[in-house]
């Protein structure tokens, strides 16, 4: 909860003092109208069953494994990038060195 929402909600509970109401039963209303707000906002995600947590458990899992595959991707991809690049190197100082015959195919028989 927020610091305001916090301050709205004490200033609540002393008007509800003020004007007769124990602060136990203040209090016991406030937490019945949260868990009540947090089952409907559950039930709306479709998280109320008793299989939530492990369907929660189970979409932070393949969450991870997706990160892991897409960080893995590009590794492959900057790995190959890499290996052109400095194929094109050694190919352009061969081609400077005037060693350009080795790059034929069937030039070292």
């Amino acid at each position: 909860m927020s610091a305001a929402g916090g301050s709205v909600l004490a200033q609540l509970l002393a008007q509800g003092c003020d004007e007769g109401a124990e602060v136990a039963t203040l209090r016991a209303i406030v937490e019945e109208a949260g868990e009540l707000g947090a089952v409907r906002a559950l039930t709306r995600l479709g998280l109320a069953d008793e299989g939530a947590a492990g369907d929660v458990a189970e979409l932070r899992e393949l969450l991870r494994a997706w990160r892991d595959a897409k960080r893995s991707a590009w590794r492959a991809l900057a790995a190959w990038v890499m290996r052109v690049v400095f194929a094109l190197l050694l190919a352009g100082i061969a081609v400077r060195l005037g060693l350009d015959g080795l790059l034929k195919p069937g030039a070292l028989k």
